[in-house]
């Protein structure tokens, strides 16, 4: 049984919501169902069918490119609240996206398969509107790491995903390996690794274990 309560208070976030005819609310009612993804499994690639719209109730995705000689760069994240349309690329026309989106951690989430939504953008201009907007919306996200990638050293990249981190997590202590910060960035572990030992002999980071500390943003943020 759907919870009616929970998707009440998900559905808000979709602004196309109070413009739907009272058939068209209905079809969406009908169709939206809820799921859960364990940490790590793809929700969506180039080589498979594009799932639909996800509302996330809770926990994380991660969206990012593969390169030919299989390393990553994350485009961006999404959690609690937020709404994912790249992964209904296959209901947004001519644009197709090389990315891949994976559960960065078990999560929930309210989905409106493609088939459903594709119905409702066809019908409706109101959620054509919400869907192109939230895509250019990301696609900020997305030229924010471009431009990293293009005109940062790896220091100010490996600094600005430390502080962006942080502040996610609400923690200064961060459970991260080299070779997750590595995939995240785009970037060697090799290389990663000599920027964080520099980073704690001047006494900004500590490092053990699969765990990085913070000890001084200020410094942290000098980096940049």
């Amino acid at each position: 049984m759907k919870d009616q309560q929970g998707w009440k208070a998900a559905k808000q976030e979709l602004a196309f919501v109070d413009k739907l005819t009272e058939e068209e609310n209905q079809f969406l009612e009908d169709n939206v169902a809820e799921v859960s993804y364990r940490k790590g499994f793809n929700i969506y690639s180039m080589d498979c069918d594009c799932p639909g719209v996800l509302l996330i109730k809770s926990g994380w995705v991660r969206v990012y490119m593969l390169s030919r000689d299989g390393r990553e760069i994350t485009l961006y994240r999404m959690g609690p609240g937020e709404v994912c349309v790249i992964s209904a690329a296959c209901c947004l026309g001519g644009m197709t996206f090389e990315a891949h989106i994976d559960a960065e951690t078990d999560m929930e989430a309210w989905l409106i398969p493609s088939s459903a939504y594709r119905r409702l953008k066809e019908q409706n201009i109101y959620v054509e509107n919400f869907t192109y907007e939230k895509t250019v919306e990301k696609f900020r996200d997305v030229m924010w790491v471009m431009e990293q990638i293009l005109f940062m050293s790896l220091e100010e990249r490996i600094a600005i995903f430390l502080m962006d981190e942080t502040e996610r997590r609400e923690s200064r202590e961060l459970k991260v390996t080299q070779e997750q910060i590595a995939r995240y960035i785009g970037s060697a572990r090799e290389a990663v690794s000599r920027v964080l030992k520099e980073f704690q002999k001047d006494g900004i980071i500590e490092q053990s274990r699969g765990t990085l500390r913070v000890l001084d943003m200020k410094k942290l943020r000098g980096k940049i």
